[in-house]
């Protein structure tokens, strides 16, 4: 069956993009065997870029954003998914080339459709998003390395973007001692209601002297910054020490020499949260975000705004002043 439905849509018009909320039906939506009636997206760095015409993460407009979306299932081709069940659907292809979450449905292949997990509501799982998925996998990797809470500190790059917000929380939660490093270092009372212990500013973690080594300072990193300050992180690991690394809003370039790897035994670990390795990996972070690494504070790092009060939020992230997480109500 048909179905009308708002969505925040992407134009090009005599070379500029605009963005406007338009009705729109379910039969303009791409084939798949599960049509979602989204209930909350969030708002993240990709969808911002895709909301404003970059051709490196959006090819074809007009298109609606989105790389996040949590709802119920309306229709279901597929036999493990039933109609009526609650379910999360992040990264992927949904949001860059396919219409995304900032739609009221959207629809996509089973493959990518994950059950909502006991001890998350929908609101919840998009408060966490693409962002908490992200940081869970990057706990994940520190921990697979070897890294134990007893070793020393851990620093958290761009810790008050949505990723790094996220981070600060589920490594605390954790019991590891979390040091935050932002360029907002006005915002200490926020970070340490997530758990950081310490904070400072982006100079601790921006070293220019251009040593091969810099003195031990970290056990493990979490960057979402990337360029020098990944640098930094390496040349100022402890022995054994690692930096899971997952953005690159600084610089996708990385400057640096072997010395840390080979004198210090340290490892710099990928964090890639579009495919995931598995699925099965993909459901396990999502159920420890559910339940043991589930944080206290969600809420606190969460503003929740309606679609037509989008357009701003999506400016300001942009302009690096976004705060924790924007969650988008589409009920």
């Amino acid at each position: 069956m048909t179905k009308k439905f708002r969505a925040m849509v992407v134009s090009e018009a005599e070379g500029k993009y605009v963005r406007r909320i338009e009705e729109r039906s379910t039969d303009d939506l791409p084939a798949g065997e599960v049509l979602i009636r989204v209930h909350y997206s969030s708002l993240n760095y990709k969808d911002a870029l895709s909301a404003t015409g970059n051709r490196g993460v959006t090819r074809r407009y007009p298109h609606t954003p989105g790389i996040d979306a949590a709802g119920i299932v309306e229709e279901s081709s597929a036999a493990e998914i039933a109609v009526g069940s609650q379910v999360i659907c992040t990264s992927y292809d949904l949001g860059m080339n396919t219409a995304g979450g900032f739609g009221q449905y959207i629809r996509v292949p089973a493959a990518w459709v994950v059950p909502l997990p006991d001890g998350l509501t929908l609101r919840e799982s998009m408060i966490y998003g693409t962002a908490g998925l992200t940081a869970a996998l990057c706990l994940h990797r520190l921990q697979q390395a070897g890294i134990a809470p007893d070793q020393g500190d851990v620093v958290v790059t761009g810790a008050t973007g949505g990723v790094g917000s996220i981070a600060v929380g589920l490594l605390a939660r954790a019991g590891y001692r979390v040091v935050a490093a932002t360029g907002k270092t006005q915002e200490r009372e926020f970070l340490e209601k997530l758990g950081a212990v310490e904070i400072v500013g982006r100079d601790a973690v921006d070293d220019t002297s251009g040593k091969p080594l810099l003195s031990p300072r970290w056990a493990a990193a979490v960057d979402t910054v990337g360029g020098n300050i990944l640098s930094t992180l390496l040349r100022s690991l402890k022995p054994a020490g690692a930096v899971a690394c997952c953005g690159l809003v600084a610089s996708p370039e990385l400057h640096t020499n072997v010395y840390p790897f080979i004198l210090r035994n340290v490892s710099l670990l990928g964090v890639d949260s579009v495919t995931v390795p598995s699925m099965a990996l993909r459901r396990a972070m999502w159920s420890k975000l559910a339940t043991e690494w589930k944080l206290p504070t969600l809420d606190t790092i969460a503003r929740e705004v309606p679609l037509e009060r989008l357009d701003p939020e999506i400016d300001r992230i942009l302009q690096g002043a976004q705060k924790g997480r924007v969650v988008v109500n589409l009920l």
